[in-house]
């Protein structure tokens, strides 16, 4: 059996064409230039990654996503903050 060709499936197969730059992401300024300009972590990338989107790819699904990585952000800072003794937080 022929083994397929992994080259021209990753430059010819549909689902692969124009991947890193896709129509949903078509703006003054990539969500990617922006996350690494303001060197976001995770839980701020994917935000903004989704809260872009939303209205050109997966509607109320990306809108929840963001929410489910603000949520995660949230507990975090939290967290931080009650590891954080009164005097720390002075500083």
């Amino acid at each position: 059996m022929r083994q397929p060709n992994i080259d021209s499936y990753l430059t010819d197969h549909p689902l692969m064409q124009d991947n890193t730059n896709p129509k949903h992401y078509k703006s003054s300024i990539q969500p990617i230039d922006f996350i690494d300009a303001n060197n976001l972590d995770f839980y701020e990338g994917n935000i903004v990654k989704y809260v872009t989107r939303w209205k050109h790819k997966n509607g109320l699904e990306d809108l929840n996503k963001a929410l489910w990585y603000l949520k995660r952000l949230v507990n975090n800072v939290e967290r931080q903050r009650e590891k954080t003794t009164p005097d720390q937080e002075q500083a």
